[in-house]
């Protein structure tokens, strides 16, 4: 049989198993990969060349590199920026994330863009327990039309520019894609701000973490930690000037507990030495902390009455609190605790101990199956403990940390990686695949993240592409995408220029949806400079089409990696995306037609 017709079978069965949606998506990919070999329309090194290509490399690194935004807090911070300064509306809230995913993609590109949006859309669905399927394919969609923004975008506004330059057309500059750009970007946000209610599923993500926002208060509260909670100034002449924490012996201040040393800001200085002007935070009753505070020579400054003035100070960027259960058969049932105690190896400090939701009040206690405790530490400390089969730990510290400490250890380099990607993108030094895979090996490297939290990225995703990417290659190798393009040329090209802007748009919109956008371009770009010679007309008009229509990646969740890095998260169904989808395709193909027209004459 014919390769082409074989192909066109291959592809026909493919998409309506997507649309059946009874098969996981990956699943169906790799069945249409194992068709193309065994039909004989692909050998063994096209079939399997998909997982070898740079595309696969390039979505694994931007995934592990969302990865460090997110461990970091770099997403929190800007979550909690935005909504500080969105308010409580839900639709403002959404527009504002909208516009920065946008402008991140002119600046970035969408692939770039997309990972440090996706973190910060995962704190926005928590703390305003917002369905993330009705944010994740929004802020697809936001860095798909903010990429016509600017040249930096896409990689398919360079291939249109190039092209209209070497046809001798009118030259497409830089901010010149906000033409179409700008009324594309907002055209789609009214869409999903009026429609997007009704057209996007309500469905929540298993993977979706649940809201910590309050966590370290909820637990001052619990444990009721706020009680005897005082902050003591080092004065000159102290005796535990250059003592660190676990050098300072409160033995024989019985019920007293020595929680921190901190700064002024309340940062734990950890294993620094105590100096001058430094801050003592201790636990005990006010005869007790008197009695220190006069023989160590420390001033007593104000009690920190209110629980919330008492979360500051116990859970910051350096250190967090801890709720942890003795479960059956633990070895440390039968030893004695008590409030202040560390542990044996000194990292982290008993702050609380219940039975039954109430409070241990004997000043010590032999621990029983059961039994809660609050530990406080720093967060390395904390991350260590957490895999300690003798507890069970109630939440993630790392989990927490997400959420709650923005911009904490590592964010800084994370942020340094983040520019420094930014600029590898946009000036193309290297391949975007070496690029990602620099910054997230940097990450690595300089201990952001750690080599197994990269395990954790979804590879239903990077299987999924590198199955479907051998379809593109036969769609290439066998003529049909060539063959689609001339048809729908020959069907248009008697209504005249703009039947014809829009049957281009129509032929990389389509393709677009089943090979990547860069390839759409490339196939339908020639097609569209022959087109303009034929009809004696600039062919920058029609490669504006191309470029629209290639970037219209709307209708499937493979069409492009924007799409992809959003599915798991948003839960999304291969269903879900031609709901909506197809109305931006219309408001893009709109803009096509009747404004870039006005700009570029033909």
């Amino acid at each position: 049989m014919n390769p082409m017709i074989v192909t066109s079978l291959i592809l026909f069965v493919t998409m309506a198993l997507f649309i059946w949606n009874k098969l996981p998506a990956a699943v169906v990919a790799v069945m249409s990969l194992i068709a193309l070999y065994l039909t004989g329309v692909l050998t063994m090194h096209e079939a399997l060349g998909g997982f070898g290509d740079p595309l696969i490399v390039f979505i694994a690194a931007l995934l592990g590199i969302g990865i460090g935004l997110e461990t970091t807090g770099v997403g929190t911070w800007a979550g909690q920026w935005l909504i500080r300064h969105a308010g409580t509306s839900q639709k403002r809230l959404i527009a504002s994330l909208l516009v920065l995913s946008a402008v991140s993609t002119a600046l970035i590109g969408m692939n770039g863009a997309v990972v440090a949006m996706l973190p910060i859309a995962v704190i926005i669905c928590v703390q305003t327990r917002l369905e993330p399927s009705q944010l994740m394919m929004p802020v697809s969609i936001a860095c798909l039309t903010g990429a016509k923004l600017t040249l930096l975008g896409s990689p398919v506004n360079v291939i249109a520019t190039l092209a209209a330059d070497s046809a001798g057309s009118a030259p497409i500059r830089f901010f010149e894609w906000s033409i179409v750009g700008l009324p594309l970007f907002v055209g789609a946000v009214f869409i999903i701000l009026v429609l997007g209610p009704l057209l996007l599923p309500k469905r929540s993500s298993n993977a979706l973490p649940p809201d910590f926002s309050q966590h370290a208060h909820t637990l001052v509260e619990q444990y009721r930690i706020a009680d005897g909670v005082h902050r003591l100034r080092i004065r000159s002449g102290s005796p535990l000037i250059g003592k660190t924490t676990h050098d300072i012996d409160l033995s024989q201040y019985p019920g007293v507990a020595l929680l921190a040393l901190v700064d002024d800001q309340d940062a734990e200085l950890g294993d620094q030495p105590a100096a001058e002007g430094q801050h003592l935070l201790v636990r005990g009753d006010a005869q007790g902390v008197a009695r220190l505070a006069n023989d160590q020579h420390l001033a007593i400054r104000e009690p920190l009455s209110e629980s919330q003035a008492v979360t500051n100070a116990l859970f910051n960027r350096s250190s967090g609190l801890a709720e942890v259960v003795i479960p059956q058969r633990s070895a440390l049932i039968g030893q004695s605790v008590f409030p202040g105690m560390a542990t044996h190896e000194g990292d982290l400090i008993v702050l609380a101990v219940q039975r039954g939701g109430e409070d241990v009040k004997a000043p010590s206690t032999q621990l029983l199956a059961g039994d809660h405790l609050l530990f406080r530490g720093t967060w390395e400390a904390l991350d260590k403990h957490f895999s300690d089969p003798q507890i069970l730990m109630v939440d993630a510290p790392q989990v927490v940390r997400r959420q709650t400490v923005a911009l904490g250890r590592g964010a800084r380099e994370a942020l340094i990686i983040l520019a420094v990607l930014v600029v590898l993108l946009a000036t193309n030094v290297v391949p975007a695949a070496v690029a990602t895979l620099i910054c997230v090996t940097a990450m690595v490297v300089m201990r952001v993240i750690k080599l197994n939290q990269l395990y954790s990225i979804d590879w239903n995703t990077c299987i999924l592409v590198g199955a479907l990417i051998p379809l593109a290659t036969a769609m290439s190798k066998t003529g049909l995408a060539y063959l689609l393009g001339d048809y729908v040329i020959q069907m248009v090209g008697a209504g005249g220029p703009r039947a014809v802007m829009a049957g281009l748009f129509v032929v990389a919109a389509v393709l677009t949806q089943v090979i990547s956008n860069n390839s759409s371009a490339l196939v339908t770009v020639p097609i569209a400079v022959a087109t303009a010679r034929e009809l004696d007309v600039s062919a920058t008009p029609f490669l504006i089409a191309v470029a629209l229509g290639a970037g219209a990646a709307h209708l499937t969740p493979m069409s492009t990696p924007v799409n992809i890095v959003t599915y798991g998260p948003g839960a999304y169904e291969f269903g879900d995306y031609w709901k909506i989808g197809l109305l931006i395709i219309l408001w893009s193909m709109a803009v096509v037609v009747f404004i870039a027209p006005l700009y570029w004459s033909f």
